[in-house]
């Protein structure tokens, strides 16, 4: 049906271009409100009336008269009805709407898909610090990263998946400074295990059991090695570079299990220690004071962030000489720019909301080309783990808080991806982990996943030869359940293109459950099998396309689907 969709736009378009010269960029389709009103809608003639002077009715009556005489749409369309003051309803013809299975089925993994724009960009997310193991909140962001990464591969676009971490700042001071207490025999409690000067109350260094493992090892010498490191330890407890870098890889490749158990990989690790050891920061802060978008105040030096629109101006380097954190990141997204990705993306917790306007400020200032709005970000909150009806908020193995391997041994990676991308970032999240493991139909991916392994089975009950359902008659497909169900495959593509446009991959979700939905009902208002061979042709190739295009939209959150369950 895209191929007739595209017909029909092309015939609109023409047909307004030559009524109202220069309104062909009006020409859009949309889903009428009601479907019984038809398949697809257009408020042409009403966006265009006023601009024009025209009555909306008469200029919609005039735009019908026109689109009748076109070959697309004496081939496509059933029926052109006006509404209101000039809203255009087209029912389509059932060829038209089976058109879409022929369409899915010929190109299979790729419907939905663009060709390659040519375009690369560089989506960073993750970029925890190896202090520890990865929690819940990271999950959110490693699933909703991974699944906008698919979204614009699917729309053409070459994507770099990165991971950005430090790996000597004051974080990776404390856990140096846990692990060798820990080596030397101490444990949370002693009267020698520290504590935040300014808030004698709180641990300021790091409890979980996972530090005495790093301790242990580091002790028995062992190497360890992660996707980006490898070190040797050793195992001399006074040696604080040697437990520096052994912390470092032992947890950095605790990460990677994690990240391995998520079945996500990135493309590049980069250090913010790489940005001071070649000379990016100095030379980032070089063009800003050189561009005379610094001063010099109270012994610190600040950027002219207020200049591009932040509330206040930002210190960049404080009395100490030391820099404060947007100052790095200023850096890094020169250097993202400077590698040629035109469009990045960081995935962030919405606790990194005031970095967005100082970092923008500092590339603006730079004046090195970046454009206005780069990078693009995209924040969520964190996430609620419910278990037996309580709350969870304590990993034994991390210590205060639930990590995102447990989660996934408590239920598994599909239904940790899927529940996670199921709400908008920037919403509340509460993961019920006895939901996620119901096998009913209140579990959103169970229902999706058996809705799939539902036509597998179907599928092979005929045990026939699927390729050549491409080729099948379909004509029988002619209730009002397939009819939908084949409007709804139509849909996928304008919606992938839309999730990406809008960092949106719940959308997935939420068509993905919509289409599940949709093939419930048909298979329990019509049999598939049934004696008559061309209705039974014609009915099991609209559901293994339907099949398809659960496949297709589960890999795009990194959801498998089984044909079995």
């Amino acid at each position: 049906m895209l191929t007739v969709k595209t017909e029909l736009l092309e015939a609109l378009r023409t047909a307004l271009e030559d009524l109202l010269p220069g309104a062909g960029a009006k020409a859009a389709f949309e889903s009428p409100k009601v479907a019984a009103h038809g398949d697809l809608a257009t408020t042409a003639a009403m966006q265009l009336a006023k601009p024009f002077k025209l009555n909306p009715r008469q200029l919609a009556e005039n735009l019908c008269t026109s689109l009748r005489s076109t070959p697309a749409f004496q081939t496509w369309v059933d029926a052109l009805d006006i509404a209101g003051p000039g809203f255009i309803n087209i029912k389509l013809k059932p060829a038209a709407k089976q058109q879409v299975v022929r369409s899915v089925l010929a190109q299979t993994t790729r419907y939905g898909s663009q060709v390659d724009n040519g375009q690369r960009m560089l989506v960073e997310f993750v970029s925890a610090n190896p202090t520890g193991p990865l929690h819940v909140g990271h999950g959110r962001q490693a699933a909703l990263g991974d699944a906008i990464c698919n979204l614009f591969t699917t729309q053409g676009w070459r994507v770099h998946r990165e991971f950005y971490y430090n790996d000597a700042g004051v974080q990776i001071q404390t856990l140096t400074t846990s692990t060798q207490l820990r080596a030397q025999g101490f444990k949370p409690g002693d009267s020698c295990w520290p504590t935040d000067p300014d808030n004698p109350a709180s641990k300021a260094f790091y409890n979980g059991d996972y530090i005495q493992d790093i301790a242990n090892d580091f002790l028995a010498k062992k190497t360890v090695k992660a996707d980006d490191r490898e070190f040797t330890a050793s195992g001399d407890v006074q040696d604080l570079e040697s437990i520096r870098q052994f912390a470092v890889a032992y947890l950095r490749n605790e990460q990677d299990k994690d990240l391995q158990a998520f079945n996500l990989k990135f493309d590049e690790y980069y250090l913010e220690s790489s940005l001071y050891t070649s000379g990016r920061v100095d030379a980032a802060v070089s063009k800003l004071i050189a561009n005379g978008k610094t001063y010099e105040q109270d012994g610190a030096l600040w950027l002219k962030s207020t200049d591009y629109g932040d509330d206040k101006d930002r210190v960049m380097r404080k009395k100490d000489g030391t820099y404060t954190y947007f100052v790095p990141d200023v850096a890094y997204h020169i250097a993202k720019w400077e590698r040629g990705y035109s469009k990045v993306i960081n995935i962030q917790g919405t606790d990194h909301h005031g970095t967005i306007a100082r970092v923008r400020a500092g590339l603006q200032a730079a004046d090195v080309g970046i454009p206005q709005g780069y990078p693009d970000y995209v924040l969520h909150t964190m996430v609620r783990v419910v278990k037996g009806g309580e709350e969870v908020k304590i990993s034994k193995r991390a210590g205060s808080y639930v990590t995102l391997r447990d989660l996934i041994e408590w239920t598994s990676k599909d239904a940790v991806r899927f529940f996670l991308l199921s709400r908008k970032p920037d919403t509340e999240y509460t993961f019920d982990v006895d939901l996620a493991v119901a096998k009913n139909n209140d579990n959103p991916v169970y229902y999706v996943q058996y809705a799939h392994a539902r036509i597998c089975s179907v599928l092979a009950s005929w045990g026939g030869d699927a390729a050549t359902l491409a080729q099948v008659d379909l004509s029988a497909l002619d209730s009002p359940q397939a009819h939908a169900l084949m409007l709804l495959l139509a849909k996928y593509p304008d919606m992938l293109s839309a999730a990406a446009e809008g960092f949106a991959p719940h959308d997935v979700t939420f068509y993905l459950r919509e289409l599940a939905a949709c093939y419930h009902s048909y298979y329990d208002a019509e049999r598939i099998l049934v004696d008559d061979e061309a209705v039974k042709l014609a009915r099991l190739a609209l559901v293994a396309a339907t099949a398809q295009v659960l496949h297709n939209g589960l890999a795009v959150l990194g959801v498998s689907a089984p044909q079995k369950m």
